[in-house]
Formats: C-alpha cells, sequence, structure tokens
C-alpha cells in the first residue's frame, strides 16, 4: 500500500489572496470556539496643518473588540503640540465605538514606548535584540 503524496506548497496567485478564501477558512474554523465576529474594521486618520500638508496619522483596525494599532506617527514639526495623543484618544474613540475592549500595539525601544505608557498603555512583553540591539515592546490597555 502506498501513501499519499503529501501537499506541496506554493505561491498564492493574485487571485487567490483578493478572494480571500484562506482567511474564510480560519474564520470558519474560528467560529467553532468563538461564535461568528465580523470582518475586521479599519481605523484611519490623518492630521492636516493649515496648508493640507500631512502632519500626523494613525492607522488600525478593531478585530475581535481588539483595537490593533499598525502605525501612529507625527511629524516632528508637529510634536509636543499633544497630537499624538489627539490622534490615539479619538482611534480608541472610535474603536470603541465599533466594539472594542482594548487595544494593542508593538513599538520599538527607541519609538514611542514612553508615549504609550503616558496614555495609559503597559508592556506586557518584548524581543529583545529584534533589530541591531534594540527591543519590540508589545503593549496593550483597556478601553
Amino acid at each position: 500500500m502506498t501513501s499519499p503524496t503529501p501537499p506541496h506548497i506554493a505561491i498564492a496567485t493574485e487571485e487567490e489572496v483578493r478572494s480571500g478564501v484562506l482567511g474564510r477558512h480560519l474564520r470558519q474554523f474560528n467560529y467553532g470556539f468563538v461564535g461568528e465576529y465580523p470582518q475586521a474594521q479599519p481605523v484611519c486618520l490623518n492630521a492636516r496643518d493649515a496648508s493640507e500638508e500631512l502632519v500626523g496619522g494613525l492607522r488600525a483596525y478593531v478585530f475581535l473588540n481588539w483595537l490593533r494599532i499598525d502605525v501612529l506617527w507625527v511629524a516632528e514639526a508637529a510634536r509636543g503640540q499633544r497630537l499624538g495623543t489627539r490622534l490615539l484618544a479619538e482611534a480608541e474613540a472610535r474603536a470603541m465605538k465599533l466594539g472594542a475592549r482594548g487595544a494593542a500595539l508593538e513599538t520599538f525601544e527607541w519609538q514611542a514606548r514612553g508615549f504609550y505608557l503616558k496614555q495609559g498603555y503597559e508592556e506586557y512583553g518584548r524581543i529583545d535584540d529584534y533589530v541591531k540591539g534594540f527591543y519590540l515592546a508589545s503593549m496593550k490597555k483597556k478601553l
């Protein structure tokens, strides 16, 4: 008796990625544990100066009752004006309206760990020497 040929690994086609078939399979599996849930809901904010130049922004999404912050950036010239605080507060408020009960993010030690601590986030883990001797901090906050 011969054993079945094992599955092979291939690069996903653009159509396979676009169709979201892999995510649907995972969601179906997850539903058995936590019930049905909506797809990720984006929270995307921009801050512009008087001349409409981009001086800050935030990119995040709400998924399974958590706000996941991917990017929060404030231009050097706009720092010290509480713009980061305002962007973060607005994102958290929008996320709560979408059902978020917590927020999570990752930040390198040279980025904004201190800023997030001041905003009520706590570090719950880190990967030391993630890049060139610097750690990556994982942070969270209850909303």
